[in-house]
């Protein structure tokens, strides 16, 4: 109960920091985000291309573990992981404050599930996530990132956003390691405490997910109770 209400105060201190306390919009914001979702990024300061396209990497990190924790879950996960594409940790938060915590998998995997639950995915994300970086970094102009993060309500909340996004990750990550049988509290922290890329490892690393089918174990258990 405490972690639920932990959850939903945080999205509501979210909305209003976003909707009260960050910079002011700026005139030519949709004009940014129409460039930079059309891929005309001429003018545009590599670092906000970098973190721009980094948060459509993150849902996808997320969805390799939320489609698989929402299946023991009565709160559906999918439009959480949606929704999530447009406005990030706004609406994975609401998602973390409903569920249950839900170490178990079972039923089998489809083919969407399979290609969520491949290494094969985990390194293309983690090489997609790389280059964003990279590109960024080496390219990117600092002062005028940190003007526009002090200035621009879309730049300073999409900070934010990644931010959260990096913090709420072991949310979700004990339950996945359970249910892959992942013991490791090392690994654990490690995965935690790096940033995007600590995420982004452990979707490579991780083992695939044993799958129980509903009817066998319903049968191993009814013939050990005859």
């Amino acid at each position: 109960m405490i972690r639920k209400f932990g959850f939903g105060l945080l999205w509501i201190g979210m909305i209003t920091y976003a909707s009260f306390l960050a910079p002011p919009n700026q005139p030519d914001t949709f004009e940014l985000i129409k460039n930079l979702s059309l891929g005309n990024l001429e003018g545009i300061n590599p670092l906000i291309v970098a973190l721009f396209y980094i948060m459509g990497v993150w849902p996808m990190i997320y969805s390799c573990l939320l489609f698989f924790d929402g299946r023991g879950q009565k709160v559906p996960a999918w439009p959480f992981a949606a929704v999530s594409f447009g406005v990030g940790a706004f609406s994975l938060l609401p998602y973390l404050a409903l569920r249950e915590t839900n170490p178990n998998f079972s039923g089998e995997k489809n083919a969407f599930l399979k290609l969520l639950d491949s290494r094969i995915t985990g390194i293309f994300l983690t090489l997609a996530a790389a280059g964003l970086v990279g590109y960024g970094v080496f390219t990117g102009n600092w002062g005028d990132f940190i003007q526009q993060w002090q200035t621009s309500k879309f730049i300073h909340v999409m900070s934010l956003d990644f931010c959260l996004l990096c913090l709420l990750f072991p949310a979700l990550l004990g339950d996945d390691m359970a249910r892959r049988n992942l013991k490791n509290p090392l690994f654990f922290l490690a995965v935690a405490l790096i940033p995007l890329f600590g995420p982004l490892v452990y979707l490579c690393l991780r083992i695939p997910l044993p799958v129980t089918n509903p009817q066998s174990h319903q049968a191993t258990i009814t013939s050990t109770t005859h």
